[in-house]
């Protein structure tokens, strides 16, 4: 089956939502038709928008100002951020989310004025959230925003599987080629199974992260970096997948994925970081205790485990004010009493997981990507402004400011766009369906154990070698299998996964200095 539209969007987050419904807007005030088609693996609002808990920052009180927030911003990325990017979104930021406002976002209040929040690394209050299911409510707002929209359709349980480019017109393409457009995506209908074209002038990659590469994981289990991975196979230039983000506080769960994410306002609202015997450590690790930025705070936990032999440090919240507490973070309070931990006497048991990838797809300050028509925005994109390390709340805002600028230029662009009428459909003649769905399965625990164990926040040369050899000879065996087997999502989202992985270990291994998330200890030998 094809599918013909103007505009195509791959994943159903706050960057995809934003893109496509400042194009429908667009065109539907000017009287112009437009057709959008937005696809999601699986529900729309299955996330990683949805699962963002803290907030999203900006300058917003007349005490702050944009110079704080953009030192604040470079401090956390170690310097590696592109100044002019991170100003850019800065500055943008309080337009953009006067906009999720009016498209019926609640952010918390106290009387008129907005309940701002202060979260690891900011210097001031700049958090707007929603009690501490941010991302839910923004998400819940953008879909209700979609859902005005007569020219936007959404695509439910649709698995895209790789991008339209000359390839599949039978040009040799090649990575630094600088005419390589993008028409679209064949995508998997998996109700049906079988695979559709998606034809369209302009595709954006709203994709999310890669989370699922790791055995620990506060993104959903969708996350397993499906549009860096297309992109990459579609000639695109990927940049920093060195820098994983471990957030420093997940609960303590060993087994449950995704994990359960404290979030960093907790810290923010007073938390403190403790070992087992109630001791203070983020003292002999930096002096904003435990207000340091993600990158610090993981290693200082990482290190007081190692040290200790523990598996957990905690963060201890009884002193805190208990009814503003609950107040503020009534998901996290009930979600510890769930599990027999009462915030108001027991400590809450806390480990590092993998939260956020602070590199990508490389974009521009329009999100455009190497390949002609194709943007990505969010967290599958790179466009400098974290750096080696993002500062808290600053990945929703980077989603909704560039979903606005992709979509800026997309519209400067679109009178060069077209779809050729000679794409092939998607051949999978001589494939089968496989048979033993277990090699997928110990394919994936065997990747995930690689990422964890020699790629994780504390690296070696070593390590990162023996993770380089053996993910090779995954992709050997799963290349072999992919190429005999009828198009599953298993098997694609391994596909993607072992992809993304080589390429987190590539720039590690050539990164030589330790900055920002990653950390090499031969590079303190060296």
């Amino acid at each position: 089956m094809t599918h013909q539209y103007d505009f195509l969007v791959i994943g159903s987050g706050i960057a995809g939502l934003s893109y496509a419904t400042k194009l429908a807007r667009h065109f539907e005030s000017n009287g112009e038709p437009v057709s959008i088609a937005v696809i999601t693996k699986v529900q729309a609002d299955e996330t990683n928008t949805k699962y963002a808990q803290g907030g999203i920052a900006a300058v917003w009180s007349k005490e702050d100002s944009f110079d704080k927030h953009i030192d604040d911003t470079i401090d956390a990325g170690d310097g590696v951020n592109k100044r002019h990017i991170v100003e850019i979104v800065v500055r943008e930021a309080p337009e953009r989310i006067q906009e999720l406002i009016d498209y019926g976002t609640r952010f918390d209040r106290h009387g008129n004025e907005y309940d701002l929040a202060r979260e690891g690394g900011h210097s001031d209050h700049r958090i707007l959230h929603f009690k501490d299911i941010t991302g839910a409510e923004i998400e819940r707002a953008l879909l209700e925003e979609v859902q005005r929209h007569p020219s936007i359709s959404i695509f439910t349980h649709f698995f895209a599987v790789d991008l339209i480019t000359q390839h599949h017109l039978g040009e040799t393409v090649y990575r630094y080629r600088e005419d390589i457009r993008c028409f679209g995506a064949y995508v998997l209908n998996t109700r049906t199974g079988q695979v559709e074209k998606f034809l369209a002038k302009t595709t954006m990659l709203a994709t999310g992260g890669i989370g699922n590469i790791y055995q620990s994981t506060t993104n959903p289990t969708i996350a397993t970096g499906d549009g860096i991975a297309m992109a990459y196979r579609a000639k695109g230039i990927c940049d920093n997948l060195e820098f994983i983000q471990f957030h420093p506080t997940s609960l303590y769960q060993p087994g449950k994925k995704p994990s359960f994410l404290i979030s960093e306002a907790v810290r923010g609202f007073g938390g403190i970081l403790k070992n087992a015997d109630g001791s203070t450590f983020m003292e002999n690790y930096d002096p904003r205790l435990s207000l340091a930025p993600r990158d610090i705070t993981a290693r200082a936990i990482d290190s007081e485990m190692k040290r200790n032999g523990t598996d957990h440090v905690y963060l201890d919240v009884r002193d805190a004010d208990y009814d503003r507490f609950l107040e503020h973070f009534p998901n996290i309070t009930q979600h510890c009493l769930d599990i027999g931990i009462d915030v108001r006497r027991d400590m809450i048991p806390v480990v590092p997981a993998q939260h956020y990838l602070c590199g990508g797809i490389r974009v521009n300050e329009w999100g455009q990507t190497n390949i002609h028509f194709l943007y990505a925005a969010g967290e599958c994109s790179c466009t400098g402004l974290h750096g080696a390390n993002r500062l808290a709340s600053n990945s929703l805002l980077e989603a909704v400011v560039f979903g606005h600028r992709a979509y800026l230029g997309t519209i400067e662009n679109l009178k060069d766009a077209y779809i050729p009428d000679n794409v092939p459909d998607w051949d999978d003649s001589g494939t089968t369906h496989p048979e033993e769905q277990v090699l997928v399965t110990e394919m994936t625990r065997e990747l995930n154990s690689i990422m964890s164990n020699y790629v994780g926040i504390v690296r070696t040369n070593r390590r990162l070698r023996r993770a380089y050899e053996r993910v090779e000879l995954l992709y050997r065996e799963h290349e072999q299998l992919y190429r005999e087997s009828k198009v599953s999502v298993p098997i694609s989202e391994l596909r993607n996964m072992i992809n993304v992985s080589y390429l987190v270990i590539k720039m590690a291994m050539s990164r030589r200095e330790n900055v920002g998330l990653h950390y090499n200890l031969d590079n303190i030998k060296a």
